[in-house]
């Protein structure tokens, strides 16, 4: 029997000085703590990136508490209180978000112990009790998308055997979205099917971040909060110095427009363009178009996710060939498929600007990659949901803050 997690370690959060590593801190004080006096995470080791800081700033009084919470008594009481109620377990998926997700709310992630047996079975043991608990499982169900499926399907039902009053399965990559309908016949739906299984392995609730496609979450049929990776990201892009004028957000294929717009709107309502490219036929090469104007513009292609790379490398060789003066690849997911890491790091791209939902490997490093941390993010909302709080009233409040005008531009932006 091979073992592969016990509990992860901040150790594993050390990444490669080449690698440029942010991690999305509103306004650098958002983080909550269990305990007045001090964290129950151990930040004897503190959890660093490649720019050495620590991953978030550890609230310890309720005066430090940041104004915006000041008004939200019920927030301000989670900020001091030791709640035993709440459990974070994780997978072997991505142990690393896990962690930094723990100690930005100022707690210990769960012990359990998952190994694989000889033929590859999963065995799955919480080594504490949870009778009675709000329990959360951070799993993304990212390559090899069959292997981490199962296992969060059997820590579920560890779960709930265990007699947890609340099973939330937080699945920050959601594999096997893009099967969410059939384009031909006799095709299955298989985002339906995973679904289905998650719902009768035990869970409550599911906690989901940039879903392929908003449809994913009428198959469940347990609630399901769904957030956006894209605060991080605009975040991120606001701290650098791009005239706005020079802005030009595009949508790497026809499917991704919505996307693209609502991103755009955020961006002080930059134009959008559009690739678009059809095939005539079998064996006929793409014909690529593009709607719109690039330039001697900075252009910002937006996905959720970049599997092979196909799609937004050549649609990022026909901006440059349009004239566009630096293109720029900001994607929530990096599957990274082969050969995804030759094409982007070909020298198409300014910058390719990914999250962490789905741990990035060493060797998949390259210069142009910036990698944002969604554990703030994640973390937050796991507090709300705890605490049972609005997420749009809350959370996106906050995460917005910066490009909300009014309140006519934040009832605007929460229904993009």
């Amino acid at each position: 029997m091979t073992s592969l997690l016990h509990s992860a370690s901040p150790s594993s959060l050390a990444s490669r000085e080449s690698l440029r590593t942010r991690t999305f801190l509103p306004n650098r004080s958002c983080s909550r703590i269990a305990a007045p006096n001090g964290v129950r995470c151990n930040v004897g080791e503190p959890l660093k990136y490649a720019n050495g800081k620590p991953s978030t700033p550890l609230l310890k009084t309720e005066e430090m508490a940041p104004n915006f919470l000041a008004t939200e008594k019920h927030l301000v009481n989670a900020t001091t209180k030791n709640d035993t109620r709440l459990r974070i377990f994780s997978g072997t998926a991505n142990p690393a978000l896990s962690q930094e997700i723990a100690c930005n709310m100022g707690l210990e992630l769960g012990k359990i112990k998952i190994k694989r047996f000889a033929d590859g079975e999963i065995y799955v043991q919480l080594q504490e009790s949870v009778r009675g608990c709000d329990v959360y499982l951070v799993q993304p169900t990212c390559p090899p998308a069959n292997e981490n499926l199962m296992e969060l399907l059997i820590m579920i039902d560890a779960c709930r055997r265990a007699s947890a009053k609340n099973i939330t399965a937080v699945i920050p990559y959601f594999g096997y979205a893009r099967a969410d309908r059939k384009t031909q016949g006799r095709e299955s739906i298989a985002a339906k099917l995973v679904a289905n299984l998650i719902t009768e392995a035990g869970a409550n609730r599911v906690l989901a971040c940039d879903l392929h496609s908003g449809q994913s979450m009428g198959y469940f049929d347990i609630p399901v909060d769904h957030v956006y990776g894209q605060p991080v990201i605009l975040d991120y892009l606001a701290s650098k110095t791009i005239c706005s004028d020079d802005l030009v957000v595009v949508s790497p294929d026809v499917g991704g427009v919505a996307r693209a717009r609502a991103f755009a709107k955020k961006l002080s309502d930059a134009p959008l363009a559009i690739v678009d490219k059809r095939r005539h036929g079998h064996n006929v090469a793409e014909v690529m178009n593009l709607i719109g104007d690039v330039k001697g513009k900075v252009a910002v292609m937006v996905d959720d996710m970049i599997d092979t790379a196909g799609t937004i490398t050549k649609g990022a060789a026909l901006l440059h060939q349009e004239g566009a003066r630096e293109v720029y690849a900001c994607s929530t997911h990096a599957v990274f498929s082969p050969p995804a890491i030759e094409r982007l790091s070909s020298g198409l791209f300014q910058e390719v600007i990914i999250t962490n939902t789905i741990p990035v490997s060493e060797q998949n490093y390259f210069p142009q990659l910036t990698v944002l941390s969604v554990a703030n993010l994640l973390g937050e909302t796991i507090w709300r949901v705890h605490d049972d709080c609005s997420i749009e009233a809350l959370l996106y409040r906050l995460l917005f803050r910066n490009f909300v005008q009014s309140e006519v531009d934040w009832k605007t932006l929460i229904s993009a």
